[in-house]
């Protein structure tokens, strides 16, 4: 028999590997294709809470931001009815339905009967999903901030929004950029809330955010100070309450950065500290709470949570940045912006 000659052989082999490589290249194609599915599944999956789960739009000076917003289920609302709005900024790596998930606002909105917004960081605005509260230098936070209050805007005019009945609380980057918003805009919030962010006035670039998240550059800072930082010295007086929460075993954004937050929005509320005191309910985390006043009236209160890493406290179990066993900052938040409401009513 005729001996096959080499190149036969090294073409016979070419084929094999080259089959088997065709192969493998389909099945990794349909394993990444199948991780990417369940991903955009999981993504546009209604967070738990029943009602609405609606997507939207924004388009501003900072470029297009996508939304959701969560309307309860069976509202039956009267004539002229108008319903509470807060606005949830996510962290870091987070998504607006992750953000929902963690903190379970969706959950107290259907029960309380209020809307809730849920703005979403474009990945090619920021690769790790980080609002850029801390660009002012170039511009680009308040173009971001500009951005963002037009999806506020936006769900006002297609939802029934009291527009008097506006709050806004945040998430670490999220925190830090519901701050400038509510610096920018003081006359659109009624209460702000800041779980584990920044001290406002504390950066301007990234590399001084880093430093500030790292506590460098965030010493006690009096109120003229930040407004020049923020470029807000003329609107200080006119800013909303302010509820401040903060892990004490935060690793990420040091605790410093709360006291700072507190005293820097008490002092341009004008409000005084009162006498700190040690809170528990049940078995969940105790914290340490000081109350700023002015007249007889909180206007910022500093929430010290022992033991808690960089997460929402209360939220729910095995999710990141989320500390079930921490006092819950989801019924705080919405407690805090309910008591803004009805003495904004009152003084209306």
């Amino acid at each position: 028999m005729a001996r096959r000659s080499t190149a036969s052989v090294f073409a016979r082999a070419y084929e094999r590997n080259l089959k088997a490589l065709t192969k493998l290249t389909l099945r990794n194609s349909q394993r990444v294709a199948g991780q990417v599915q369940r991903a955009t599944a999981k993504r546009l999956k209604p967070p738990p809470g029943k009602g609405d789960w609606l997507s939207g739009m924004a388009i501003g000076p900072g470029g297009a931001r996508r939304y959701h917003l969560f309307r309860p289920a069976d509202l039956h609302l009267q004539p002229g009815e108008k319903l509470p709005l807060m606005v949830m900024l996510h962290g870091c790596g987070q998504t607006g339905r992750d953000f929902a998930a963690s903190t379970r606002m969706n959950a107290l909105a259907a029960r309380q009967r209020f809307l809730v917004l849920y703005p979403e960081q474009d990945r090619l605005a920021h690769p790790q999903g980080c609002w850029n509260w801390y660009e002012r230098r170039s511009g680009k936070a308040d173009a971001e901030a500009a951005t963002l209050m037009a999806a506020v805007d936006q769900a006002c005019m297609l939802y029934p929004v009291d527009r008097e009945r506006v709050a806004l609380a945040g998430l670490s980057a999220g925190a830090s950029m519901a701050a400038l918003l509510a610096t920018r805009y003081p006359q659109r919030f009624r209460a702000v809330v800041m779980h584990s962010g920044v001290a406002p006035g504390a950066a301007k670039s990234s590399a001084t955010a880093l430093g500030a998240m790292r506590g460098q550059n965030v010493p006690p800072m009096p109120v003229t100070a930040v407004g020049k930082a923020m470029g807000a010295a003329a609107v200080l007086a006119t800013l909303p309450p302010m509820l401040v929460l903060h892990g004490d075993a935060d690793a990420v954004v040091v605790p410093s950065n709360a006291v700072n937050s507190a005293a820097v929005w008490a002092t341009a509320m004008g409000a005084r500290p009162g006498v700190a005191r040690e809170v528990q309910r049940g078995k969940r985390r105790p914290m340490r709470v000081t109350d700023f006043k002015r007249k007889g009236r909180t206007v910022v209160s500093l929430c010290e949570i022992a033991g808690l890493g960089h997460a929402w406290s209360g939220g729910a179990s095995k999710l990141m940045f989320s500390d079930a066993a921490g006092p819950d900052a989801t019924r705080m938040a919405w407690a805090f912006a309910m008591t803004q409401f009805r003495h904004a009513a009152k003084a209306a």
